[in-house]
């Protein structure tokens, strides 16, 4: 007997929304970004309290200081719109999301030196430590940033295989922890609420309701 067409769609949303990870679909030319949050979460619902408050920073913190960062960032984000927008359909990923990590790691390459952070160790608009990976295209480059967005797919992958009853959002946070820290340091829920997340998922919202 054939299914209709329709109830198929709906049952591939019924899966989707209850935690499956599908793999990365076909670029889609009329991609629509505040419709659009890919495979491994939608960032505008999840839980965050922004960069940490503390006693030299007590105005500039919570979820307005990383949207104050974010908004600083914003100008000079603009100019990876699209290598941003490309490599995260085609990895499956929130464009807001990678624009949230890059505002963190490099203030959208603003910080840089040759595509290098001031001690020479990390590179590109996402950071990664040339002692850890393979570094390849340009610090700039789509390459790259393909490159490190795919490292932290495979880190959430990971953390989804290492606690599969967590939920979608827990895995999402253990990966950008992981991507920071290493698989190794995370063992419990509380590991993955951290100031890194935490900042990086209040810029991702920013950078969500700015065309991402």
């Amino acid at each position: 007997m054939l299914i209709p067409a329709t109830f198929l769609g709906l049952a591939v949303l019924i899966v989707t929304s209850e935690g499956t990870y599908p793999y990365p679909p076909p670029v889609n030319p009329h991609f629509q970004p505040h419709l659009y949050h890919g495979c491994y979460g939608d960032i505008m619902s999840m839980n965050t309290s922004g960069v940490s408050c503390d006693i030299d920073r007590l105005i500039n913190c919570g979820i307005r200081g990383s949207e104050m960062f974010a908004e600083m960032d914003l100008l000079p984000m603009k100019k990876y719109q699209t290598i941003i927008k490309d490599v995260g359909q085609k990895q499956c990923v929130d464009p807001a999301l990678i624009a949230g990590i890059i505002s963190r790691e490099t203030h959208a390459g603003s910080v840089l030196q040759d595509g290098w952070d001031h001690q020479g160790l990390k590179f590109g608009l996402m950071q990664l430590d040339k002692h850890t990976y393979q570094l390849i295209g340009a610090w700039d480059s789509q390459e790259h940033l393909t490159q490190a967005v795919k490292i932290l797919t495979d880190k959430i992958r990971a953390i989804q295989r290492k606690f599969p009853t967590w939920t979608m959002s827990l895995h999402l946070k253990g990966g950008l922890s992981a991507y920071k820290s290493g698989i190794d340091a995370i063992v419990t829920p509380s590991d993955v609420e951290n100031e890194f997340v935490h900042d990086i998922l209040a810029r991702c919202k920013f950078f969500k309701r700015h065309g991402f």
